[in-house]
């Protein structure tokens, strides 16, 4: 039986009211007024009127310093940075630089990097943002810009909203919404259009169901959709082999996500359930740990990224589950495997940490991992800057401090191309040309 869709999902504006009221929650109304005179009471209006847009970015200076480009592989000794309301106005040399720094010197805040090494913000692909306190430790972490891979109540899409107007204390965020998946679980409740999907006692996976899903996702600003081929590793009584949703129902998930301009990321484990999901056009598979040849060439042919979640592999296996311990034992040579031959026929990499739960894995150690795989360092930073970007759709505004890029930057004491470790705590982070603080 399929759902009586004679009730439309809700509208843009309802939306918009829906994660404005969620970040709130999480923050509180201060958060998003800066001022405690802007908090409302529900049913009233709000005593002062919201900006209409959010605030500009922070203008600065960041001087001296070894400059490192991930797209180019070049570096720029006693470089300068200079960010114009809170985008790269110029990045270069004194003498190239010197007219831009001239212009804004009056405004501008003065970070002195002498001695440290200059990196764009980084790029996380695969994380789950539920809380404010996870996304400032994220931040803190050197990760300027993330997707996030699902939240039980829509958490990340009011997270990004909450970036929109304190950079400082957030990442900006690609949003997955709610899970696409057989059992939704408590995320049933996330949305009053969700809740005929629990008369499904069999689970969801007719069409319609899962056009459903994907169409809430979408009304509810989702940025990009979240399914699965296979079974979660990270539970004991479930076989991350066993399949979820075949290419058939990936098909029809990646036709209704892109009809509502959406890309698709998919958890996948198994060799058959990560070569379905390529077919079906997914935009990126999650884990792989069983990624096969063939696959990796029909996603180097269509331009299809792997996120392997290194760290998390490693994570499970120090996990005091001894089932859970002893799939990260087994995972994790496996999946370094696949990463270097990945790398190695040209199929893109992106770095996801694949936090959750509140225990927030830093970036750093993927591009640790990325690096003990096999590729080299300037590659493995790739990973978590211009490609990770570019799977996320900033491949224009992240990943790079160029002209027109936004002003998100790492400050690191020491050299990433000799140690990429360092990555895992930088000195100082920039968001949106603000300094970000503890």
């Amino acid at each position: 039986m399929c759902l009586d869709h004679s009730t439309p999902p809700p509208s843009a504006q309802a939306t918009r009211r829906g994660v404005m009221a969620a970040a709130a929650a999480l923050a509180g109304a201060a958060a998003l007024t800066g001022t405690a005179s802007g908090t409302a009471v529900a049913g009233e209006r709000p005593k002062t009127a919201p900006q209409s847009r959010p605030p500009r970015g922070g203008t600065m200076i960041i001087d001296g310093g070894t400059l490192l480009d991930p797209l180019t592989g070049r570096t720029t000794e006693d470089a300068v940075v200079v960010i114009e309301d809170g985008i790269v106005r110029a990045a270069g040399t004194r003498r190239a630089t010197r007219n831009d720094v001239a212009a804004v010197k009056g405004i501008a805040r003065i970070v002195k990097a002498h001695g440290r090494w200059v990196l764009p913000g980084l790029v996380d692909a695969h994380i789950h943002l539920s809380t404010l306190t996870e996304a400032h430790t994220v931040l803190r972490q050197g990760v300027t810009s993330v997707r996030s891979g699902s939240a039980l109540f829509y958490q990340d899409i009011a997270v990004r909203e909450l970036a929109r107007w304190t950079p400082q204390r957030a990442p900006r965020v690609r949003a997955a919404g709610v899970h696409v998946q057989p059992k939704l679980g408590d995320s049933i409740l996330a949305d009053p259009d969700l809740a005929p999907l629990a008369r499904r006692k069999d689970g969801i996976h007719a069409d319609d169901d899962l056009r459903r899903i994907v169409g809430v996702n979408l009304a509810r600003g989702a940025d990009a959709i979240k399914t699965s081929a296979n079974g979660r590793a990270g539970v004991p009584d479930q076989d991350p082999l066993t399949r979820v949703y075949d290419r058939d129902q990936l098909s029809t998930i990646v036709a209704a996500a892109r009809r509502g301009g959406a890309s698709v990321l998919c958890h996948c484990y198994s060799e058959k359930g990560c070569h379905d999901a390529v077919v079906a056009g997914v935009k990126s598979i999650e884990h792989g740990v069983y990624l096969g040849e063939r696959t990796m060439g029909e996603m180097r042919r269509r331009g299809t990224y792997f996120t392997p979640t290194l760290s998390a592999m490693a994570g499970l296996a120090e996990d005091p589950n001894p089932i859970l311990a002893e799939r990260g034992r087994v995972f994790l040579p496996v999946i370094k495997r696949a990463v270097l031959r990945a790398h190695e026929m040209g199929v893109p990499l992106a770095a996801g940490s694949d936090s959750a739960g509140g225990t927030v894995d830093p970036i750093g150690r993927e591009i640790e991992l990325m690096r003990a795989s096999g590729l080299t360092a300037l590659d493995s930073i790739r990973t978590a800057t211009t490609n990770a970007a570019r799977l996320i759709g900033l491949e224009r505004t992240a990943g790079r401090l160029a002209r027109g890029f936004r002003g998100d930057a790492v400050l690191i004491d020491g050299d990433p191309l000799r140690n990429v470790s360092v990555l895992k705590t930088p000195d100082s982070v920039i968001s949106f040309g603000f300094p970000v603080g503890a």
